[in-house]
């Protein structure tokens, strides 16, 4: 993580990986098959370090403090290059966007398992759309962390927490099935 940090995934190579930890080449393929798996695995277990699954007894309470873990991000200029560069990569690497996108389906289930226990709890419908309110609690975080048009302040959080859940109760539900040979208008012919 700190090479990753320090130097970019670019230029992050498995020899100075195995430099780094000294220890041989042949130790680190042994265990890793490829860069982007050695990269999202440590990065991954970072990050459940550093913005664990919170359980405060509360929906509300839970994604404020998991915002709140994700915005401190920011506070972090290194960690905020490294990345805006993996997900760079993912957009560029074919082999590496595997990856990545598996370790961001960890983050996304983090969020469905704080739903399923606030529908457990009877604070939010059974019907709310786990992936719709994932793309709600992740796009702003991801928005701001790739374009910079506004910091990512875990000030934030709760306010953001209460943005998602607003739409969560109301309204959030999968798209309903069309039944065959039925149509839906949408006030538009």
């Amino acid at each position: 993580m700190d090479l990753l940090e320090e130097v970019g995934y670019g230029r992050l190579t498995i020899e100075g990986v195995a430099a780094k930890a000294d220890v041989a080449k042949s130790t680190i393929y042994r265990w890793w098959t490829s860069k982007p798996a050695l990269v999202m695995d440590a990065y991954g277990y970072a990050v459940t370090h550093r913005v664990p699954e919170p359980d405060t007894g509360t929906v509300a309470g839970d994604l404020t403090a998991l915002l709140t873990d994700l915005y401190r991000v920011g506070e972090h200029p290194a960690r905020v290059r490294a990345l805006r560069g993996l997900m760079a990569e993912a957009q560029l690497d074919p082999e590496f966007a595997e990856a990545f996108r598996n370790w961001i389906e960890t983050r996304r289930a983090i969020v469905a398992e704080l739903l399923d226990r606030a529908v457990n709890r009877g604070e939010l419908p059974s019907t709310v759309d786990h992936a719709v309110v994932a793309d709600l609690v992740f796009g702003p975080f991801w928005y701001r962390l790739l374009v910079g048009h506004a910091p990512l302040d875990p000030r934030d959080a709760a306010a953001q927490a209460d943005r998602v859940l607003a739409a969560a109760r109301h309204g959030l539900e999968p798209p309903a099935r069309m039944a065959a040979g039925t149509t839906r208008h949408h006030g538009r012919r």
